[in-house]
């Protein structure tokens, strides 16, 4: 692929307004795997495109391609696709229009993105294994494409004493299904005589694991893969064929199900339904058969319109209209091999968390680990146990270990089953301060009642005092949200009881702050690294932080530490750090194995979807 086609938007943009409100409604697919000159330009070029023709969805943008489900009238759909085959950046492109019904379900459309544009710069189109200590195999090394055709006449020649039309190995066959388990439950390939290898996994990034546990199982084997449109099968064909000897014979069904449903209407060797990422949620052949079962109660059922999800790992699950109560809890099938139940019915102690107060000696400030009833998971086979993440957190500024847990008591309750979290206070206590509110009566300001809590800090500005009494200073001035600019003190004495602490806590797996405790966060890792040359941690979540004004605090090379940052995604939306704060401090860390999550919910650490399933998502890759 030329890598120096001219940048869309320069030419083929044409006049795309008006001219498509009326008409039939459909939805487009479609990837290409090439180098992008300019994938910013690109971005804002689909920005300004898509928008034009009023189309919705998603498109992602990286340096290796694109990635585009778009939904829209016809017309504009099909404008669209014409000014991307304009650039011979598109070239060989596969574009899937089909059309369609218009939306109906407004919480369907909203959850599968298809009520807005949403276009992303990403660092890959899609990722293959979230660990960065595993090298991405190179696209160039994929397995073959065979048409739908070439395909079907491959599995229908399984066996035969001639050649096949598509010159596969007459080694044995296997096809291997690339897609979720949630994907499959609905529909797969199914050939006689041929083994079909469904995986079942919960996540695209969980099928490296499984390749490797089964590669005996294909080595040597002509393997046939499909997926839902194509894209996953590039990556992980490549994936495959990276191990060398034995692992050559693999080829991908191109255009995935869509193209071979198309292809061969009444299904073909396909059963069942083809589970898609857009308001249809699935699309059938003129077979309409049912391949899917009710959780509860087994009955052939495969919509998954009431988007019923599990209780634990939150994957869609199959309940029939029947067995659907808003009050149950659901627990999908891997879950359940794995030996959860639902909290409803199993006792008290699986549901609730509980704390434990442990000395940290020396410095008499007690950590609070916040610990459900077992520190163990099951693993995915039903016999060894993993043990959970211990993470240690670091409040923000003038906070302190116990409000902490309790703001992130969410959090804590969505991660029970895959992490404990470990909360300790400051080193550097500060004075009780309050903003006068004057008494009506009196004309004079009146105290705060209670007794006040202590409030810790890991960074102090220079020269600030504690009054450690137990009394209330009137704060000196409104609060402003850059003070941190002037927190440079205090970082020697935070180091020096950091590592004190974490020696008495024993191992632990990986570090969480939020805001100041974020900066702190960042520097014990950089001064880490600095010291002794590697890092205490295996991976560090940081919240709304920033880089914190220390000198020589980030010089040097980018931390090499598997990192996500979470954060508001506009200046308006986190009022005391800044978006461009919080992207500063990301980038200190190596953008190889870095992750951002930006989020519209302010100074918080965000518990809701998507937010949650994307902390999730990262974690798994430890456990």
């Amino acid at each position: 692929m030329d890598a120096t086609a001219q940048p869309l938007g320069q030419e083929g943009q044409g006049d795309c307004s008006g001219g498509y409100e009326g008409g039939r409604y459909g939805v487009l697919l479609y990837y290409k795997y090439a180098e992008v000159p300019d994938a910013a330009a690109l971005a804002a070029f689909y920005e300004s495109h898509c928008g034009a023709l009023a189309l919705v969805g998603r498109v992602r943008v990286g340096p290796d391609g694109v990635n585009a489900t778009l939904g829209g009238r016809m017309a504009a759909l099909e404008k669209h696709v014409a000014d991307m085959s304009s650039n011979t950046l598109f070239d060989g492109t596969d574009f899937k229009l089909a059309s369609c019904d218009d939306p109906v379900d407004e919480r369907v459309a909203r959850e599968c993105g298809f009520t807005s544009l949403s276009v992303r710069l990403v660092k890959e189109l899609v990722t293959l294994c979230a660990n960065p200590s595993l090298a991405t195999p190179q696209i160039t090394c994929a397995g073959r494409h065979l048409s739908a055709a070439e395909f079907h006449s491959v599995l229908q020649s399984v066996g035969a004493t001639s050649d096949s039309e598509a010159t596969v190995e007459k080694s044995e066959v296997v096809v291997l299904d690339a897609r979720n388990v949630y994907e499959t439950r609905i529909g797969k390939f199914h050939v006689p005589n041929v083994e079909t290898l469904d995986p079942e996994i919960r996540q695209y990034s969980d099928l490296p694991l499984w390749i490797d546990e089964h590669a005996e199982k294909l080595r040597g084997k002509s393997i046939m893969m499909y997926c839902t449109g194509g894209i996953r099968c590039e990556m992980a064909s490549a994936y495959i064929r990276s191990k060398g000897e034995g692992f050559e014979n693999v080829f991908q069904l191109y255009g995935g199900i869509q193209r071979y449903l198309e292809r061969f209407p009444d299904g073909g060797y396909f059963e069942g339904k083809n589970f898609v990422f857009d308001h249809r949620i699935s699309v059938g052949s003129l077979k309409e058969n049912i391949l899917g079962t009710c959780l509860l109660c087994g009955s052939s059922f495969d919509d998954y319109s009431p988007r019923c999800r599990c209780s634990h790992c939150r994957m869609l699950v199959l309940v029939c209209s029947t067995c659907q109560d808003s009050t149950k809890d659901y627990v999908c099938e891997l879950c359940q091999k794995n030996g959860k139940q639902c909290c409803q019915t199993s006792p008290k102690q699986d549901c609730k968390t509980e704390s434990e107060l442990i000395d940290s000696s020396d410095f008499g400030i007690p950590m609070i680990i916040n610990q459900s009833a077992t520190s163990t998971i099951p693993r995915s086979n039903g016999s060894e146990q993993l043990k959970k993440l211990k993470i240690l957190c670091l409040h923000g500024f003038r906070q302190n270990a116990s409000n902490f847990k309790g703001r992130t008591s969410a959090l804590a309750k969505k991660l029970k089953h895959i992490a404990n979290l470990v909360f300790i206070d400051a080193p550097h206590e500060l004075s009780f301060v309050y903003k006068p509110n004057p008494d009506h009566c009196s004309g004079r300001s009146s105290l705060p009642s209670g007794t006040p809590k202590r409030k810790y800090a890991w960074l102090v500005a220079p020269n600030s005092i504690c009054h450690t009494e137990q009394d209330w200073k009137i704060a000196d001035a409104p609060f402003d949200p850059l003070q941190y600019q002037q927190q440079t003190d205090g970082f020697e004495e935070s180091y020096a009881y950091l590592e004190h602490a974490i020696s008495q806590m024993g191992n632990i797996d990986g570090i969480l702050g939020f805001s100041q405790g974020a900066a702190m966060a960042a520097l014990f890792c950089r001064q880490q690294l600095k010291t002794c040359g590697s890092l205490k941690f295996r991976f560090g979540i940081f919240c709304s932080g920033y880089p914190a004004p220390i000198v020589s605090g980030f010089d040097g090379e980018p931390i090499k530490l598997p990192s996500l940052h979470c954060f508001g995604n506009s200046e308006d939306h986190d009022r005391q750090i800044a978006n461009r704060a919080s992207t500063e401090l990301a980038n200190r860390f190596d953008k190889s194995c870095r992750s951002v999550i930006e989020h519209d919910m302010g100074h918080i650490i965000p518990t809701r979807l998507p937010y949650i399933d994307q902390i999730k998502e990262f974690l798994s890759n430890f456990l």
